[in-house]
C-alpha cells in the first residue's frame, strides 16, 4: 500500500507510524469560510494548514472534468439545469461564488487540472470524489486517471466514490492510485469489504467510526478517513483513535487540535 502522507518515508516507518500525522482534508476546500469547490476555497485551505483537499468531479456535456458537488447548478451556481447537460464553456461562464457571499462574485467552477497543478506545487494530497451515482458519466474514471497521470500525481491522489463499481474499475485501470470507499452507517466489517475491491481507505460517515473499528482496519492495512467532521470534540476523539485522516470544512480547527496534541505529547515525554 502506498503511503502518500506528506513528508513520510514508508521504508523507514513502522505500521503504526503512518497514523501519527493524520491527513487534514479540507472538504471541498475551506468550505466553512469560502464558496465550496472554488480555487478561493482551495487556496484558503492551504493557508489554514490543510495537508489534503477533498473535491468532487463531474463531466461537462463535452467531456471536461469540472469540480462541483451537486449534479444540478441551482445551489452553487444560481443557474437552472444539470451540470452534465452544459458545455465546459457554459459552465465556466457561471458565477460560483456569489451564492456564498458577494465578496466572491466571479469565482468560477474549476477544471480538475487547475487543482492538480496547484496541489503538485503545494505538495498536498487530493481526494477526488467521483460523482457518478445519480449520473453514470461514462468513461469518467479513465479521464480522471489520465489527468492524474499527466500531472504525475499518482502518489498524491485518492479516488473515492459512493459508486463502488466505479472504484473497482479505477483500481483495475490504475492499481498505483489509492482508492477510498465512501459509505454511510451499517456496513459490516468494512475493512474486509475494502479488501475485496482492493481499496486502501474507508471514507466513512463520521457516526460509522469507532475506535475498535479503526484498530481492526489498521491491523489489515486499511485507513480511515471519516467525513465531514467539524465539531472540535469529535475531531479530538478521532485524532486520538488514530484515524489516518479527517475530512472537515474547517481545516484550521483540526490543525490546531493536532498541534495541541503534539505539544502535550512532547511535554509528557520530557
Amino acid at each position: 500500500m502506498n503511503d502518500i502522507r506528506q513528508g513520510t518515508e514508508p521504508s523507514k516507518q513502522g505500521a503504526d507510524d503512518r497514523f501519527v500525522n493524520p491527513i487534514i482534508f479540507a472538504h471541498r476546500g475551506a468550505s466553512g469560510t469560502r464558496p465550496e469547490n472554488t480555487m478561493a476555497a482551495f487556496r484558503r485551505a492551504v493557508e489554514l494548514g490543510a495537508t489534503g483537499i477533498e473535491t468532487d468531479v463531474q463531466l461537462s456535456a463535452d467531456g471536461e472534468l469540472v469540480l462541483i458537488h451537486d449534479e444540478t447548478l441551482t445551489r452553487t451556481a444560481s443557474a437552472p439545469g444539470w451540470v452534465g447537460d452544459q458545455t465546459y464553456e457554459q459552465l465556466r461562464s457561471l458565477d460560483a461564488g456569489s451564492w456564498f457571499h458577494p465578496d466572491f462574485m466571479g469565482e468560477r467552477i474549476p477544471h480538475l487540472n487547475e487543482l492538480l497543478k496547484l496541489a503538485r506545487e503545494w505538495n498536498i494530497i487530493v481526494n477526488i470524489e467521483l460523482k457518478n451515482t445519480v449520473r453514470a458519466y461514462e468513461g469518467m474514471e479513465q479521464k480522471v486517471i489520465e489527468a492524474v497521470r499527466e500531472q504525475r500525481m499518482e502518489q498524491q491522489v485518492i479516488l473515492s466514490s459512493f459508486n463502488h463499481y466505479s472504484l473497482d474499475q479505477c483500481k483495475k485501470l490504475a492499481p498505483e492510485i489509492r482508492t477510498g470507499i465512501l459509505y454511510m452507517e451499517g456496513l459490516y466489517q468494512p475493512w474486509t469489504y475494502a479488501k475485496t475491491l482492493g481499496a486502501d481507505a474507508l471514507h466513512a460517515y463520521d457516526p460509522a467510526v469507532r475506535a475498535e473499528w479503526v484498530g481492526e482496519a489498521r491491523a489489515v492495512g486499511v485507513d480511515y478517513h471519516p467525513f465531514t467532521v467539524n465539531d472540535e470534540g469529535r475531531l479530538r476523539e478521532l485524532i486520538g483513535m488514530g484515524v489516518a485522516g479527517v475530512i472537515t470544512d474547517y481545516p484550521d480547527r483540526a490543525v490546531r487540535l493536532l498541534n495541541e496534541q503534539k505539544t502535550v505529547g512532547m511535554v509528557s515525554s520530557k
